[in-house]
């Protein structure tokens, strides 16, 4: 039962650092978040099963297309429910983009329909047997990206022209101007990146799970659990939190039922909060126009 917990655990806890690592990104870069990134989730998940099982697309066209879309809905979030009300000094892009997101679920509920549904891969079929533990190799597959992904984001701020740019964008977005610097565009492609982050997330949790049109309101909210728990400003932080956050939601379902899940989970968060109301690796940042 441990065993199986753990490989849970981090399975789960990989989705949800990476869904969390979307809120960093543009939190980092704009000190604003997407409260739509859950619908962000969805949204890969549901266009990767409309093309793989509607269309028949191969899933190595399939993936990349779905994650386009996520890429661009993340710049529409960011330009009608972000943008417009930053500008004016105002904190109502926090409503727009849940508004937004609610749209979008009702929109796809209306064409995907309510009806879960499976997204067959060859990865959660055929469990691998390790003593007396099956182990989907997809478990496998998930935490090898989702760190792989944090790796590769940490480098881009690091190692690249485009990274530089951010970074000084993030420390001064007055001076990144002056250097003809395209905040603005950024700050889109922050969003972009956050979207595309989730849809992955999205993808590759939906074969060992149902998908559906409201299936991203949960991982959304506990992901913004784990960037508030991580650090908002810290990205291996907001990553460790959504690791620890999954094995504790793994071992409360295994040893005391789903229905007590969510109550030891979020208790918890709370009680690390009142430890460390910043996040137990966080920093602040301010919003940027």
């Amino acid at each position: 039962m441990l065993a199986t917990a753990l490989v849970s655990g981090l399975s789960l806890g990989s989705i949800y650092g990476l869904i969390a690592l979307g809120f960093t990104l543009t939190y980092a870069v704009s000190g604003t978040v997407n409260f739509a990134q859950g619908s962000s989730v969805m949204l890969g998940a549901v266009v990767c099963h409309a093309l793989v099982v509607g269309m028949h697309w191969p899933i190595a066209a399939a993936v990349p297309a779905a994650l386009l879309v996520c890429a661009i809905w993340g710049l529409v979030v960011e330009r009608i429910a972000v943008r417009p009300f930053v500008a004016r000094g105002t904190n109502s892009w926090l409503m727009a983009t849940v508004a937004l997101g609610i749209v979008l679920d009702n929109v796809v509920m209306t064409l995907f329909g309510k009806e879960p549904r499976a997204l067959p891969s060859a990865l959660a079929d055929d469990p691998w047997v390790v003593g007396n533990v099956g182990i989907f190799p997809l478990q496998v597959l998930i935490p090898a990206v989702g760190l792989g992904l944090a790796l590769l984001v940490h480098l881009g701020m690091h190692r690249t022209e485009l990274g530089l740019k951010l970074r000084a964008a993030v420390e001064n977005p007055d001076a990144a101007r002056l250097m003809s610097i395209d905040v603005t565009l950024l700050i889109a492609l922050t969003y972009a990146v956050a979207a595309l982050l989730a849809g992955i997330g999205g993808i590759l949790i939906a074969p060992l799970y149902n998908v559906a049109y409201d299936m991203g309101t949960l991982f959304g909210i506990k992901a913004f659990a784990v960037a508030i728990l991580g650090g908002l400003t810290n990205p291996w932080g907001v990553v460790i939190a959504g690791l620890a956050y999954g094995l504790v939601e793994a071992c409360a379902t295994t040893w005391l039922g789903s229905s007590s899940t969510q109550i030891v989970t979020f208790t918890a968060v709370i009680a690390a909060l009142a430890l460390a109301p910043s996040g137990l690796f966080g920093g602040r940042a301010r919003v940027r126009v």
